[in-house]
């Protein structure tokens, strides 16, 4: 699955549970949290498998639930410590919508050696066509049935998110503008 289809795949849980259950939209930090968990396997396994070439796939280290479980239960366990559990619980909600979502098409096509990365190192990962980066991974993309679906996820994931009052935008903002300060402070003095 593309970046855009595990954010709007977890935006859809997290919103939807929200509604359903607290009758709310998500908050600024709940949106921020689980944004980051979507992508968050492929930002450590891509960078590790195709430029570095420390893991065999760009699916393997931070996609298995060997990796995923106790990192999350630590996160959630620490946050918690600070009155921040539900930043841990969507976090680990996004991450684990990515790691499950990325599974989706070989369960449908019935490849079901292709979910080994699951509890990777125990079991198997199969051969994948690994990229020479992001760049080169999108450019190499073809606009399938399955790619318009994951826009069309997305968009509506778009769509509730703005009717949800786009929350997180405020706070990225206002953390992106602290880090910027932060960074030019410790330039100049």
């Amino acid at each position: 699955m593309w970046p855009w289809g595990h954010l709007a795949v977890g935006y859809l849980l997290c919103s939807l549970w929200m509604r359903s259950r607290y009758r709310q939209p998500p908050a600024a930090g709940v949106a921020i949290a689980l944004a980051f968990g979507t992508q968050f396997p492929d930002l450590i396994d891509k960078p590790l498998a195709w430029h570095l070439s420390v893991l065999p796939s760009g699916r393997t280290g931070a996609h298995s639930l060997l990796v995923a479980i106790p990192l999350i239960v630590c996160l959630i366990f620490l946050l918690d410590r600070i009155e921040r559990r539900s930043i841990g619980l969507w976090f680990g909600i996004g991450y684990l919508a990515h790691v499950f979502s990325d599974g989706l098409y070989a369960l449908l096509d019935g490849h079901y050696a292709d979910l080994g990365y699951l509890l990777w190192p125990v079991t198997s990962v199969p051969e994948y066509e690994e990229s020479a980066g992001i760049i080169a991974h999108f450019v190499a993309a073809e606009l399938t049935p399955r790619i318009l679906g994951e826009f069309g996820l997305f968009t509506l994931a778009a769509v509730l998110w703005v009717a949800d009052g786009m929350p997180g935008l405020r706070l990225l903002g206002h953390l992106i503008r602290r880090s910027v300060a932060f960074v030019n402070d410790t330039a100049a003095g």
